[in-house]
């Protein structure tokens, strides 16, 4: 990967395998090896959803050892969020903005140098970046926002079984973490957009021709990134007429937060919120038999929740 040495490559790789680690101090041998960790809220439906997202992004990082045990002293971190619609917060298009500002105020704490926040939107980056209320949120916890420079993608050797090479943002592959945060949205192609997809927010070029042979490209995208870190918000589900919404009708509150080291566990988690049967969805099928992760997340080592 571009701007990785091999060893920091090795390590991510260890970490989102949930292969045993040596976790920092107050990260137990059981919490260093949790894959999947969902955190469901119970408390006063009239709690503020500001408070909701922020306190469920707080546990289900909790719940995997903290933050610590993937932001080491003086990394840099980009924060990946679906912000590509220009859609206010309680549309669903977008991740809630509170849970990018909670991650971003946990990076800082764990010692990281800088945290960026970006994606390459849909909408007129001017006008989604505010709407989302994700810029807001991750300037206040102390993020850097970058909009995506269409001059600045290059190509990349990907590797893959469809797309050998493709424009990549060469600011988001070079930091020492990238942290997936995708909303579970229903998707008129796809059925369901959760992690997976998310990754196209990286890339540049006509990403169009990716419909051809979706849940390939999106396995080749995702090898090539090998995550070590993501975080599903389905605090409100948007379960028709996706990706962009624009309906409150077609909403659902589902109050829920996971986080994970298995990027097709949460996509299957996050298909099955969304009335899916994961094995129904291609990319997620896809991504078990490229070896990215395991469908069936229960049998996973995690954690269950619950959030006052």
């Amino acid at each position: 990967m571009a701007g990785q040495t091999r060893r920091k490559f090795l390590k991510r790789s260890a970490v989102a395998g949930g292969m045993a680690v040596l976790g920092p101090a107050g990260v137990s041998a059981a919490q260093a090896d949790t894959q999947l960790c969902i955190a469901r809220w119970t408390g006063n439906a009239d709690v503020p959803m500001s408070e909701e997202a922020t306190k469920l992004t707080e546990k289900a990082i909790e719940g995997l050892g903290g933050m610590g045990r993937f932001v080491k002293k003086g990394d840099v971190v980009w924060i990946k969020p679906n912000m590509a619609w220009n859609r206010a917060p309680e549309f669903a298009a977008n991740t809630h903005p509170d849970i990018v500002g909670t991650l971003v105020r946990l990076c800082m704490d764990a010692g990281a140098k800088k945290v960026k926040v970006g994606d390459r939107t849909c909408h007129k980056a001017k006008e989604s970046y505010p709407k989302s209320g994700i810029e807001a949120a991750a300037k206040t916890a102390g993020a850097e926002v970058v909009y995506l420079d269409d001059s600045r993608f290059r190509e990349m050797a990907l590797d893959g079984e469809r797309l050998e090479k493709w424009l990549v943002y060469p600011e988001i592959v070079e930091s020492d973490l990238v942290i997936n945060v995708p909303i579970a949205k229903h998707h008129a192609i796809a059925k369901a957009t959760v992690c997976m997809k998310n990754y196209m927010g990286i890339v540049g070029g006509n990403r169009g021709q990716w419909h051809q042979a979706l849940a390939t490209c999106l396995c080749d995208i995702t090898a090539f990134m090998k995550p070590t870190l993501s975080v599903l918000d389905a605090t409100r589900v948007l379960l028709r007429n996706g990706p962009t919404g624009g309906n409150l009708n077609d909403v659902k509150r589902m109050d829920t937060v996971a986080a994970g080291t298995d990027v097709v566990a949460l996509d299957a988690f996050g298909a099955e919120l969304l009335g899916n049967d994961p094995s129904e969805i291609e990319s997620v099928v896809a991504g078990e038999k490229r070896g990215l992760g395991q469908m069936d997340y229960r049998k996973l080592a995690m954690k269950e929740l619950t959030v006052a």
